[in-house]
C-alpha cells in the first residue's frame, strides 16, 4: 500500500480564537508525523491570519482567504490545495488528544479505508452547557450513537465532517461536499457508498467538539439536522430508517403523555419519567456534575422537539406538498 500523507483540512469562519486552540492541540502531538495542516478562511470579516503566523514556525500550515461560500465548498478548496494524499476534516472548534493521530495512522495502515469518521467527547475545560449539550449529541440513549460511540456496525458508520477522513481518490472520485449545511457530510457518506468506497468509524480516533453554542442555538442547529434528513432520504432512498422518526414521535408522545396526566390517566408520563430518570443517571455518571446531569435533561428536550419538529416540517413540504427542496429550505443550501 502506497503511503500514507497526511492533510489536515480545517475551514473557519470569524473564530480566531478557536484556531489558537486548534494549533496549540496539535504541538502537543505525541510521536514523531509528518503532515500538513491546510487552514481556510471562509470569507471572515475578524480572520485568524494573525494566529497562523504565530505558528508557522512549529507547525507545516498552509492559509487561505476566500469568499465566503459555506463549510462544504471551503473543505473541498482545502482539499484541492492539499499535498497530501489522505485529508483529515477537522472543525475550527474542537480540540484534538495527544494521541490522535497515532491512532489514525495504526488504525488504517492495519485496516485501510477510503473514508472514516471518529466520536467526539468533552474535554474537563468545557463549560457545564458544553458538556450537557455533548451528552445530549452523543450519548446512546439520544441519538443511539450515531454520531460516534460504541457501535456493533462500525462499516455502517457515516462520518461527520468535525472529525472524518477521506483519501484524495474518493475526494475526486466523488467530487467532495455537495452545497447543502448541515447535512453534507452524510450526503458525502452515501454518495461515496454508491460509488464503491467504504466508511468506518475509529472509536479510539475522538475529538473534543467545544460546541460554543447557547441555547437558542442549539434549538436552531438541532432543528436544521431535522429538516435535513428527509432530503437526504430523497436523495438517498437506501438511507430511510424508522428511527429518524424516533425524535418526532417522542416530542409528540411527550405532549399526549401531559395532557393524559391532566385527566388523571398517568402511565405514558410515567415512561416518560423513568426515561429522563435514567438520562440524569447516565449523565451525572459521565460528568460527575448535578449541574451537568440537570442541563443534560434540557438539553435533550431542545434536542428531540427542535430536531422532531424540523423533521416533521420538511416530510410536510417535500412528501405531502411534493416541494423541491431547494425551495422549500433555501437557507440549508450555499
Amino acid at each position: 500500500m502506497k503511503a500514507i500523507n497526511f492533510s489536515f483540512i480545517i475551514p473557519v469562519y470569524n473564530r480566531p480564537n478557536e484556531i489558537k486552540e486548534l494549533l496549540e492541540s496539535f504541538s502537543n502531538f505525541e510521536g514523531q508525523h509528518t503532515y500538513e495542516i491546510v487552514i481556510v478562511e471562509d470569507g471572515s470579516t475578524e480572520t485568524s491570519e494573525s494566529i497562523v503566523k504565530l505558528y508557522n514556525n512549529q507547525l507545516n500550515i498552509s492559509y487561505y482567504f476566500k469568499e465566503n461560500s459555506g463549510p462544504g465548498d471551503s473543505r473541498n478548496y482545502g482539499m484541492e490545495k492539499a499535498k497530501g494524499n489522505y485529508f483529515i476534516i477537522l472543525d475550527s472548534d474542537v480540540l484534538l488528544p495527544s494521541n490522535y493521530l497515532v491512532e489514525v495512522k495504526t488504525f488504517l495502515n492495519t485496516s485501510y479505508y477510503d473514508c472514516f469518521g471518529g466520536p467526539d467527547a468533552a474535554h474537563s475545560s468545557f463549560t457545564n452547557l458544553q458538556k450537557a449539550i455533548n451528552f445530549a449529541m452523543t450519548s446512546f440513549i439520544t441519538t443511539g450513537g450515531i454520531r460516534g460511540g460504541k457501535q456493533k456496525k462500525v462499516d455502517d458508520f457515516q462520518p461527520r465532517s468535525f472529525n472524518m477522513g477521506l483519501s484524495k481518490k474518493a475526494f475526486l472520485a466523488s467530487g467532495g461536499f455537495g452545497k447543502i449545511h448541515p447535512g453534507e457530510d452524510p450526503d458525502l457518506s452515501l454518495r461515496l457508498r454508491k460509488l464503491g468506497f467504504k466508511t468506518t468509524l475509529i472509536e479510539t480516533a475522538f475529538v473534543y467538539h467545544k460546541r460554543r453554542i447557547s441555547w437558542s442555538k442549539f434549538y436552531k442547529q438541532v432543528h436544521k439536522f431535522g429538516m435535513v434528513r428527509p432530503i437526504l432520504n430523497q436523495w438517498h432512498p437506501n438511507s430511510k430508517s424508522i428511527v429518524y422518526w424516533f425524535p418526532t414521535v417522542f416530542s409528540l408522545g411527550f405532549i399526549v403523555s401531559i395532557v393524559m396526566a391532566i385527566f388523571q390517566m398517568h402511565l405514558l408520563l410515567y415512561f416518560y419519567e423513568l426515561y429522563f430518570a435514567t438520562a440524569f443517571v447516565l449523565a451525572l455518571i459521565s460528568n460527575r456534575s448535578l449541574s451537568v446531569a440537570f442541563q443534560a435533561l434540557l438539553a435533550i428536550i431542545i434536542q428531540f422537539f427542535g430536531y422532531g419538529l424540523g423533521f416533521l416540517k420538511s416530510i410536510f413540504n417535500l412528501v405531502i406538498l411534493r416541494k423541491n427542496p431547494e425551495d422549500s429550505f433555501p437557507q440549508l443550501f450555499f
